[in-house]
């Protein structure tokens, strides 16, 4: 997060010069309440059973209890620049990898303001309006540190989640070696134009490693196919064939059949066999593999 994304996100807070003034004002008061603010923050962690689980370890909770005790006085030095922004991106992101939800992270900051709102009402008991107008700036840093953490929570959720479909990815479009020279590739489910993509990288890869000569890609788990996929799935044969591979489909349905037919497509470069177990002999015929039936007496 560069200097400039900082700066917009404290400009749209209204986050001045005159604000850090204000937080750099509350140090002795901040000095005064940070131990009883954190310990009351954290004895109502541990009155749910959520939150309290991760605070099983005793030796654990006193050292979070210290880090809270050293960001609540930052909060006062009036120092917001790179480091501090870089200290709450790096808590962001591992509150996300303990799985501290997001809504025990946002209730925690709004049991933070309401205890800090009290305190500056009691330090400043004989004048309110004194009291309100250190607390803005204090909301207004505030917000900018849950910005900064909603934004690691869903950058690492994101990660997450492409990690988990590149996975998904993989295992629904496998590309399998049969024998020497020889690859399966089953295609089952929606192919759409994306997936596509992936099943030509992936079988091109495959080509490459396995030096393979045929493919056999298996198409009877498809129950549609439109134009964009029909013509990348062309354009894969295409390519395989580029790279010295023959591409044999098989068990096309008479209902994808036909839809290929209508969508009017140059099929001429399909080399297309009526079910997998036909495919495959196909594919050892082309390779000069032969079936010997075993000799029942044990013979050769």
């Amino acid at each position: 997060m560069g200097e400039a994304e900082v700066a917009r996100r404290k400009a749209f807070l209204e986050l001045r010069d005159e604000d850090v003034e204000a937080l750099k004002g509350l140090r002795e008061i901040a000095r005064k309440y940070v131990d009883p603010v954190v310990e009351d923050l954290y004895r109502h962690f541990l009155s749910f059973e959520e939150t309290r689980a991760f605070f099983r370890d005793p030796a654990a909770l006193e050292r979070v209890k210290r880090l809270q005790k050293d960001y609540f006085l930052r909060l006062t030095e009036g120092d917001y620049g790179s480091d501090y922004v870089s200290n709450r991106l790096r808590i962001g992101t591992v509150h996300e990898r303990i799985e501290l939800a997001p809504k025990w992270y946002l209730g925690a900051y709004s049991f933070y303001l309401r205890a800090m709102a009290l305190r500056l009402l009691e330090a400043y008991r004989q004048d309110p309006e004194r009291a309100l107008r250190s607390f803005l700036p204090l909301m207004k840093l505030v917000f900018l540190d849950i910005g900064l953490a909603v934004d690691t929570y869903i950058h690492a959720r994101e990660i997450t989640l492409r990690k988990q479909q590149e996975a998904i990815r993989e295992l629904s479009t496998p590309v399998l070696p049969i024998r020497d020279r020889l690859l399966l590739l089953p295609l089952i489910g929606v192919v759409d134009t994306h997936r596509a993509r992936l099943v030509t990288d992936g079988l091109l890869r495959a080509i490459r490693d396995h030096r393979a000569k045929v493919v056999v890609m298996d198409v009877t788990g498809v129950a549609t196919i439109d134009t964009k996929v029909a013509n990348h799935l062309i354009q894969t044969v295409t390519a395989a064939g580029l790279m010295g591979a023959r591409v044999i489909v098989t068990g096309l349905s008479p209902e994808v059949s036909q839809a290929l037919v209508a969508l009017g497509l140059d099929l001429g470069k399909l080399d297309t066999v009526g079910d997998l177990q036909g495919g495959i002999e196909e594919a050892d015929r082309l390779l000069g593999y032969r079936l010997v039936p075993a000799d029942p007496a044990g013979g050769r």
